[in-house]
């Protein structure tokens, strides 16, 4: 392949391009659906509310009944029964009589208002008058006084009037979040269809590298990418598969890639893809597969390969080679796997939020490849990111920017993006912002 480094707009079209589109759908429980994509339209099966019901605690009435009550002339109603949340049925509400109600019963026929229980006092058998406004518990009173009037329809929920049956609650291609769970249950739907969680294997290389917590020998090094791109593959949305710690040979990163062809569909490997003499990886990838590129104009991560790999049952397993050094592992995830493994989960939307921002600090990079520089941002007394008068946010860089300082990574709440003209930007200079959590905040 051209040793001439591609640039990031046309690496990221190539992989995307080499998916055809999400995966196979599948039926999953409703409650199991958190995080994956609806496959197909989700309809209501039931009416949200399915019955009139009560929107407070009080007491379902006529509105004409009480048309002229007043905290100066209260109006008695009888109490003539209750109606409580899971009540298949309560008394009627006729000419002067009212009927106590809990939040979300039923409303009892006859009732066309609601009168919250603090605009009434409860009045026992003997006609003498409880405390104003307790909570509508205890023994049922004989009648109720009402203090105020209310109009038709107050403090009632109407049939239908959130979601109608067959209306549509979760449009294919919307991500099941937790409200979407909660609506698609709440009218009726014990299973949605969804696009099947891609599963991606992991696979950490080098001589030099052991389990977290191994003993160390000299020049050893804990395995921090292994962990760390399993991490990036679940929270991605994708179900993580561990390769374990492949050493510098080809048999033996061979040996693994296959493991992983033969039930993932993506395999991300850490280190082995540079030009050293022990980079076996690329080797690994050109016999299983095919490189599409390799190399590619960012900084960190500047050796990126990627390409693909056919499976027995002719699935095309998607093969991305990642740097070895940490930081610039998860840059080079995030450029590239992470919007790849959406992709593939049907997901829209595949890039995180994008801001702008104002540098406080210089920084400098390589002529000619876009920078990550893992960014801070300035906030106020609220946690809110500080910005300045034309809304872009202030940022500075988290710790050191070597491709080896995790601590950095860590405390980076986002990505500034330098592009590949100059060697530096300067403080006050604007640049994209890629915030890395989904809230930009």
């Amino acid at each position: 392949m051209s040793g001439q480094l591609m640039l990031l707009g046309e690496a990221r079209e190539r992989v995307l391009a080499a998916i055809a589109g999400p995966l196979s759908p599948e039926r999953v429980a409703t409650a199991d659906a958190l995080g994956r994509v609806a496959a197909e339209d989700v309809v209501a099966q039931v009416a949200l509310p399915p019955f009139d019901n009560s929107a407070m605690d009080g007491y379902a009435i006529r509105a004409a009944d009480v048309a002229g009550a007043s905290e100066e002339a209260p109006v008695s109603l009888r109490v003539v029964g209750e109606s409580k949340a899971g009540d298949r049925g309560s008394s009627d509400v006729t000419a002067g009589a009212a009927v106590r109600i809990a939040t979300g019963a039923p409303l009892p026929p006859g009732a066309d208002a609601v009168v919250p229980v603090e605009q009434t006092t409860p009045v026992d058998a003997d006609g003498r008058a409880g405390s104003r406004g307790r909570d509508a518990t205890g023994p049922l009173p004989a009648a109720c006084l009402v203090h105020v009037s209310v109009p038709v329809g107050a403090s009632i929920r109407r049939k239908a009037e959130d979601v109608g049956v067959g209306s549509l609650v979760v449009a294919a291609g919307r991500a099941m979040t937790p409200s979407a769970i909660a609506l698609a249950a709440g009218s009726g739907n014990a299973e949605v269809v969804v696009h099947r969680r891609p599963r991606v294997a992991v696979l950490a290389t080098g001589d030099e590298i052991e389990p977290p917590g191994a003993p160390l020998g000299p020049g050893s090094l804990p395995d921090a990418n292994g962990p760390g791109l399993r991490a990036l593959v679940a929270d991605a949305g994708a179900e993580a598969v561990d390769l374990g710690i492949a050493r510098d040979r080809l048999e033996d990163v061979r040996e693994r890639l296959l493991s992983g062809i033969a039930g993932a569909d993506a395999i991300v490997v850490s280190g082995g893809v540079s030009v050293g003499p022990y980079d076996v990886v690329k080797l690994a990838f050109d016999e299983l597969g095919r490189i599409d590129l390799w190399r590619v104009a960012v900084q960190p991560g500047k050796p990126f390969a990627f390409g693909s790999a056919a499976a027995s049952d002719g699935r095309t397993v998607l093969l991305f080679g990642l740097p070895g050094n940490p930081v610039s592992s998860f840059v080079t995830f995030e450029l590239f796997v992470r919007p790849a493994i959406r992709r593939l989960a049907g997901h829209g939307r595949l890039w995180r939020p994008v801001d702008r921002a104002i540098m406080t600090e210089a920084v400098h990079k390589s002529e000619g490849r876009r920078a990550f520089i893992r960014v801070v941002a300035e906030r106020d007394d609220d946690g809110r990111p500080r910005r300045d008068d034309q809304g872009r946010v202030r940022v500075g860089r988290a710790g050191g920017q070597g491709s080896h300082v995790l601590s950095g990574l860590v405390a980076a709440e986002a990505l500034a993006v330098i592009p590949e003209e100059g060697d530096r930007a300067d403080a006050g200079d604007e640049v994209e912002l890629w915030w890395l959590a989904d809230s930009g905040a």
